[in-house]
């Protein structure tokens, strides 16, 4: 096959019809930026009114159809687009839109009885190019997909059926062009395709591959076979959340065993029923799946997926949710008849004319999580009791997963609600660093990660910038997170030197593993060993940054000139090791420089490999951005297609630098009468600064300071003075490693009250070590600046 230049376009958009992502090929397509679109109306970018748009998405889940665009410099781009509806564990909802962009070529056509063979096929076959686009499908796939070939030529397998089966499909894809040898797959791929997938290279004379093809099996659910349950079986309950397992047992049994079946589940479950129970209430249940024949293009009567319906008492579901038990009805039975005539959930009864009914409760470990119903109006036999055993079996079966998958998606509620009250809500004032950060969960069945970032002002103007990662998914890592992140900014507010914080932070994961492991002597990853973390400090006064790292990745940075590398920061081992050395590297950063800290998820992402995931992250960096937010999302548009399987902390941040018009700093001798000159110096100052209000209040803490360097402290002493933006900041210096103490001073005496007069007149006061000697800082706030 030749091969063509052909790209896909790529955006995703909320339920409020806002866009969420952008990506390149998008950018290509249309000519905007990524910032200049998302978080503004989809409908902003069409052509035409925006209301039919809404209106042909309404009640469907895919749609694919010309829709006229508006380009950047304003002329009119005709695109046919695919959109698919989805849905995360949460329940939130958007649409993945793609569209194959450039020249789609037209495919090859055979011998006539080669074509007849691959047309009328009885199994779904596709043909994709060695760039994994779809060239090709035959009537049994355009049927089994419910798309036409038109609509999928030019897409990968991903984008024509979005879902991890199909990204798997897609690796294997490439491993076929690259091998030469088929593959098989023990999955299916879409909602009406079943395993095994067989992807079989096409070759040339020469034996060049130019080509694979797809071959699948139709699921039971599109074949006339009325009693294969043990196959149907097997496919009923695998899906990892609720939506896609409702949806199995619909396709499972439709047309198979009903011409129409849909799936109602309560918010929360019921227990066992007593005798004489009832309600005088309607029940309201959420519909999670749908399927009737003939599967038109418009929507199913009654509710759609992830709608509320409302069942009357004394109707059949509300009668079934009740008793817990299967029930077998003919629609012309009084009860049903009677709940048909007055509410709008039966409107399907008479829309289809269906004949017979089955009511069928979904129950899993002794609780009610729901309806099935069942109805035939196609076929003239009615529902038999064989019929009722199988809807009950199967029924059964997807309530063991939709037990499970409520539970998996309670859990993971209750992990992200913990992990968010543990990350920052807001960003902390300081002005040494322009900072944005992101912080994206994974998409996975573990569960959310330990993944979590930090941002800590320091004494002197000076910010530390974490980033960690604990091992595994779930509470625990939350958990472990949270005493680490509390770990890392108790130490931090002691100034301890980067590689000191994490020779403290490794022993501390120490004893976490050791009072963790006895209790639990199975727990994995007990008390976060293995975690990673980066530590950096950036100091705007002297544009120095200190970092040192515990098995972390290390982090980019790319100076104003446009140049972008890795730091090289010695790579520590991971926390809870023990025995093993921190390094700390330093290096000077001009200002203006863009440094960015993230996690290993995001280079971890199925599609690329990592020199690839590192080539994008480096181009989305280097590129303008009008703020910080526009390069977070870029680095993430770029590295990721879909829901990361880790999760993902990224913090970019901007450098900015303290002149030295806003730093004054004077050598001071060991004596007393240099107290005097110190308060002079300090007066002189404030008044080059226009700060003549401060002076009193700051002239008492410098002469304090300064006196107890003197009387308690070694030489050589050294004052200095910081101002940024609404803050003073007054440091003093001296090569004594003593800790200073507030005392209480008793009436008579004539000292001990001067850090007490500090502590009194400062917003917030301390002492930092250096490797000699020692700094007392003082940090008022300026009023009205």
């Amino acid at each position: 096959m030749e091969r063509h230049s052909t790209y896909t376009a790529t955006a995703t958009i909320d339920e409020q019809g806002i866009l969420t992502s952008w990506s390149e090929g998008a950018r290509q397509l249309l000519g905007y930026e990524s910032s200049a679109v998302v978080g503004r109306p989809a409908t902003a970018l069409l052509a035409a009114e925006g209301g039919a748009a809404r209106r042909a998405l309404a009640g469907r889940d895919r749609w694919n159809g010309t829709v006229p665009l508006r380009h950047r410099d304003g002329h009119r781009v005709e695109q046919g687009l695919l959109a698919h509806r989805r849905t995360s564990d949460t329940g939130a909802a958007d649409w993945l839109v793609v569209s194959a962009v450039g020249d789609r070529p037209q495919p090859p056509r055979g011998e006539p009885l080669e074509e007849w063979t691959f047309i009328q096929s009885p199994f779904p076959l596709a043909i994709f190019d060695t760039e994994l686009r779809l060239l090709r499908a035959n009537r049994r796939l355009e049927r089994a997909l419910s798309l036409p070939e038109a609509a999928m030529r030019g897409l990968h397998l991903a984008h024509i059926a979005p879902g991890r089966a199909s990204d798997d499909a897609d690796l294997t894809m490439r491993e076929v062009v690259e091998s030469g040898e088929p593959r098989e797959l023990r999955t299916g791929v879409g909602a009406g395709l079943g395993p095994p997938t067989v992807l079989t290279p096409l070759k040339d004379g020469t034996g060049k591959v130019r080509a694979v093809c797809l071959a699948a099996h139709r699921r039971a659910a599109d074949t006339t076979v009325r009693r294969d349950e043990g196959d149907a079986d097997t496919r009923v309950g695998t899906a990892p959340d609720l939506r896609h397992t409702a949806q199995e047992l619909a396709d499972a049994t439709v047309p198979r065993l009903a011409d129409f079946m849909a799936v109602d589940l309560l918010d929360a479950p019921r227990g066992r029923a007593e005798p004489g129970d009832s309600t005088a209430s309607p029940l309201v249940l959420r519909r999670a799946a749908v399927r009737a024949v003939p599967d038109g293009d418009g929507p199913t009567p009654g509710a759609r997926v992830g709608e509320a319906t409302a069942y009357e008492p004394g109707s059949p579901p509300a009668d079934c949710l009740i008793s817990g038990q299967a029930v077998l009805y003919a629609t012309s039975d009084p009860v049903v008849a009677g709940w048909a005539a007055v509410d709008p959930a039966a409107a399907w009864l008479h829309a289809y004319g269906a004949h017979s009914l089955m009511v069928v409760p979904v129950r899993a470990e002794g609780s009610t999580l729901g309806v099935a119903l069942f109805g035939r109006h196609r076929r003239r036999e009615p529902f038999g009791p064989e019929d009722l055993r199988l809807a009950e079996d199967l029924t059964a079966k997807a309530a063991t997963g939709l037990r499970s998958g409520r539970r998996a998606a309670r859990a993971r509620t209750t992990t992200m609600s913990l992990q968010r009250s543990l990350l920052p809500h807001t960003l902390p004032e300081q002005a040494a660093l322009e900072i944005a950060t992101r912080y994206l969960p994974a998409a996975t069945r573990a569960g959310v990660g330990g993944d979590w970032f930090d941002v800590i002002p320091l004494s002197g103007a000076r910010v530390a910038l974490v980033v960690g990662d604990v091992v595994g998914h779930g509470i625990r890592a939350s958990a472990t997170m949270g005493r680490l992140r509390t770990a890392v900014r108790t130490l931090a507010d002691v100034d301890l030197p980067a590689d000191e914080l994490l020779t403290h932070l490794d022993d501390l994961v120490l004893r976490l593993a050791a009072d963790e492991g006895s209790a639990d002597p199975a727990a994995e990853t007990a008390g976060g060993i293995g975690t990673t973390c980066l530590y950096a400090v950036y100091d705007p006064v002297s544009r120095h940054c200190t970092l040192a790292r515990a098995g972390h990745p290390p982090p980019a940075v790319v100076t104003p000139d446009g140049a972008v590398r890795f730091l090289d920061v010695p790579a520590g081992p991971p926390l809870g090791l023990g025995g093993l050395p921190f390094e700390a590297f330093e290096t000077e950063l001009p200002e203006g420089s863009l440094l960015a800290l993230y996690t290993d998820g995001l280079l971890e992402a199925r599609e690329h490999d990592i020199d690839e995931a590192l080539d994008k992250m480096f181009a989305a960096l280097v590129r303008p951005a009008p703020n910080l937010d526009s390069v977070c999302d870029r680095v993430l548009t770029e590295l990721l297609s879909h829901r990361p399987e880790d999760d993902i902390a990224l913090l970019v941040a901007r450098t900015r630098a303290l002149h030295a018009d806003r730093v004054a700093s004077w050598e001071l001798e060991s004596e007393f009468a240099v107290v005097a000159r110190a308060r002079k110096h300090t007066n002189e100052q404030l008044s080059t600064w226009g700060l003549e209000d401060a002076a009193f209040t700051t002239e008492l803490m410098v002469s304090e300071l300064v006196t107890n360097a003197i009387r308690y402290g070694r030489p050589p002493i050294q004052l200095r003075l910081i101002h940024q933006d609404s803050k003073l900041i007054c440091e003093v210096y001296d090569s004594s490693g003593t800790t200073p103490h507030m005392r209480r001073a008793r009436i008579f005496d004539e000292g001990g009250r001067g850090l007490l007069l500090v502590a009194q007149l400062a917003e917030r006061w301390g002492t930092r070590h250096d490797r000699v000697g020692k700094t007392v800082w003082a940090e008022q706030s300026l009023p009205g600046r």
